[in-house]
């Protein structure tokens, strides 16, 4: 595809004046805490049962569809350009656990996958053998607006299926289990839970459960097939911290975590005893994580008790307590142990250097390690099904900003890696038309904040290009670079997509991730500003063709960027945006609300309500110039609420002197991923680049 050239005037800027756009009621409400005192004129809009919330939601859809009328053509060739890179009819690699090869696969024009397995045959054969199908979520979609399948536990028997679906988008699964050799499934149903794990017995299932106002997951049950009443094992009371269940690969212990966002606590089972007695492996302390694995006659822990980036640690299953340690591997301010995966004969450690995933192989008979190496500037590794215990082949999925999502199987003994798939990408892609940089911003800290780039080679990134700069910067969650060939229709009409590795994600550890959360969260926004300023000083774009995005607490970045630095920015997508930070964290009763305290602070504290109040997006919006700004949410979205968006684009709209578009876009069928479909989400992300594309300038 070439090149095409800029446009001298947006479509979308005619077309705003022409429509008139939605005003919202002004309901004013006073809002007083520590002496302060806030008046919201739109707190009524989170009445979800209020017939004009809904009416205002559907006014604004119905004029952002007028204002982006003039592009409907251009988001259409996106679409198509998208759907054609897609193999429809693809499936992934197969995977081996007792007995058979589970896969997935989709079929020619279908919106989900089908979920699979074949018998494997006494010589290894399998590829010839019957396909079972365990779960066609076409199906299960069938009539629904939305569909995720959530867990998926075979029992070791391989003749159980127990899985959840949530049929809103508002993570809310509910528990079934099929029987694989009949087809059918049991009456057993349950709702509201969050994780599953079988016993040896294969007649016991463990899930635990969350609570229906505030979605905490914080019950564990035992059901015993056959029986009606299930039985409560443990409640976990504190309001922080949340809990899971899952069975170790070794298929020895059942483990329950417990965790709030700075403490743990495991308590272990038996997998062969589901009636015994739970005990605790450590007790939960203030700022000490761990988590937990098994291997033979011990546990290991990988805990940061002793530092911030984790250390590793053995102990005997017989007596685990602490006296009994013994470290494996000692904690590294400059490397984070990001986790392991134990097998019969071998370990692999995730490790993290420099903000780059590193894998190192241990042989656990004779202690020698080796690491797997990786030569892209910018890469992100990950974790493929590795189901078998006894097993010396790794597997592994490795992608790049432009190298498509690549699975390899790794032999942890002889070294060897064989390719087994590369996500095909139809058309004329090659990923040497490409470039990819990764460069480093220097904060006005003078911390260096690196920054990954991919484009075209026929890009003019010297003259200032169009730009579209993406971050995170939350919980620690490293912002890993990804493919994308729905990407590559903005790559290749001369837009740089740009990754800024901010604080608080855990792009560098969790160093880093402290240093940009509670008292520290404006080295967040300061990063992200400084990152697009350096981007500018060294020619890569320019203000006015910078377009910026961020999702979720991404989205909270959006927000405050925009109001400490519009001028530095074109046009902005925020998607399911965080904020109106203030009224959420001060309502416990919203879901997730006490356990973020420890990522932003509790505002129920004079200092800490100040730390929230510098910065959340709602309550520092002013009479000024704003950039075009794109706002999506989701109706069903139960992490952040759809009044918080749909808030923040009515404030703003009173506010604003300028003639820039603002747009909000509500799904009336999703929750904070957007759809579920494949084709669906294609449409939403060509609607995106379109209005983003347009606003630089960048013609169809």
């Amino acid at each position: 595809m070439k090149l095409f050239a800029m446009a001298t005037a947006t479509l979308l800027s005619i077309a705003t004046l022409a429509a008139e756009p939605p005003k919202a009621p002004v309901q004013p409400k006073k809002l007083s805490i520590h002496g302060d005192t806030r008046v919201d004129n739109y707190f009524w809009l989170r009445n979800k049962q209020n017939p004009a919330t809904i009416a205002y939601l559907q006014a604004e859809n119905a004029y952002a569809e007028a204002v982006t009328a003039p592009i409907k053509a251009f988001e259409n060739t996106l679409f198509e350009e998208m759907k054609a890179r897609i193999k429809e009819d693809d499936s992934s690699v197969p995977y081996r656990l007792d007995g058979f090869y589970y896969y997935s696969r989709f079929e020619t024009g279908h919106q989900y996958p089908i979920l699979c397995r074949k018998p494997i045959a006494a010589d290894g054969s399998w590829e010839a053998s019957a396909e079972q199908i365990l779960l066609d979520v076409n199906e299960l979609a069938r009539g629904k607006r939305f569909m995720d399948v959530g867990e998926f536990e075979v029992s070791p028997n391989g003749k159980l299926l127990a899985f959840t679906t949530d049929a809103t988008g508002f993570r809310q699964y509910k528990l079934q289990i099929k029987n694989l050799e009949t087809g059918k499934l049991l009456p057993f149903k349950r709702e509201r839970v969050t994780s599953t794990a079988w016993a040896l017995d294969n007649g016991t299932l463990f899930y635990s459960t969350e609570d229906k106002q505030t979605k905490r997951s914080n019950q564990l049950w035992r059901h015993r097939l056959g029986e009606k009443t299930d039985q409560l094992v443990h409640e976990e009371k504190d309001e922080r911290f949340g809990l899971d269940v899952y069975l170790t690969r070794s298929e020895g212990y059942l483990i329950e975590q417990v965790g709030s966002h700075t403490s743990t606590e495991i308590r272990y089972l038996k997998a062969d005893a589901p009636n015994g007695r739970w005990k605790v492996l450590a007790r939960r302390r203030a700022d000490v994580q761990y988590n937990v694995d098994h291997h033979g006659d011990d546990f290991y822990i990988r805990i940061n008790d002793t530092g911030r980036n984790y250390r590793l640690v053995k102990a005997p299953v017989s007596d685990p307590a602490k006296a009994n340690w013994t470290e494996l591997l000692a904690e590294r301010p400059d490397v984070m142990l990001e986790g392991i995966d134990l097998f019969k004969r071998f370990m692999v450690r995730h490790e993290r250097v420099n903000g780059l995933n590193q894998m190192v192989i241990t042989d656990l008979a004779s202690q020698q390690s080796h690491n797997v190496a990786f030569n892209e500037p910018a890469y992100s590794v990950s974790t493929e099904a590795n189901a078998e215990w006894d097993s010396q082949v790794y597997r592994y999925g490795y992608e790049s900003m432009t190298t498509p999502d690549t699975v390899f199987d790794y032999d942890m003994a002889s070294r060897q890696q064989v390719l087994k798939k590369r996500r095909p990408v139809l058309g004329s892609f090659d990923p040497a038309n490409y470039v990819t940089e990764r460069i480093w911003a220097k904060a006005r800290d003078g911390v260096q904040v690196p920054i990954s780039l991919v484009y075209h080679k026929g890009a003019k990134v010297a003259g200032g290009a169009p730009m579209w700069l993406e971050a995170y910067g939350a919980y620690g969650s490293p912002n890993d670079v990804y493919f994308s060939s729905n990407r590559l229709s903005m790559l290749d009409r001369g837009v740089i997509f740009a990754v800024a590795h901010i604080r608080g994600g855990g792009d560098l550890g969790e160093k880093w991730h402290d240093a940009g959360k509670m008292q520290y969260k404006m080295n967040s926004f300061n990063d992200f500003i400084d990152s697009a300023e350096h981007l500018i000083a060294q020619g890569y774009t320019r203000a006015d063709k910078l377009a910026i995005e961020g999702g979720s607490a991404g989205g909270l970045l959006m927000g405050a960027v925009t109001n400490m630095r519009p001028d530095l920015f074109k046009v902005v997508l925020s998607e399911v945006p965080f904020v109106d930070v203030l009224s959420t964290m001060l309502d416990a009763s919203l879901p997730l609300t006490v356990g973020e305290y420890e990522e932003w602070g509790n505002p129920n504290k004079k200092a800490e309500y100040h730390w929230m109040r510098a910065y959340s997006p709602y309550d520092n919006l002013a009479a000024k110039a704003y950039p075009t700004i794109l706002v999506k949410t989701s109706l069903n979205d139960s992490q952040v609420m759809y009044w918080e968006p749909a808030k923040y684009v009515a404030k703003l709209r009173t506010l604003k002197t300028d003639q820039n578009p603002l747009l909000l876009v509500t799904n009336m069928g999703a929750g904070h991923g957007g759809a579920s479909g494949r084709f669906d989400r294609i449409k939403e992300v060509a609607f995106d680049q379109a209005f983003i594309m347009n606003q630089l300038g960048i013609k169809p």
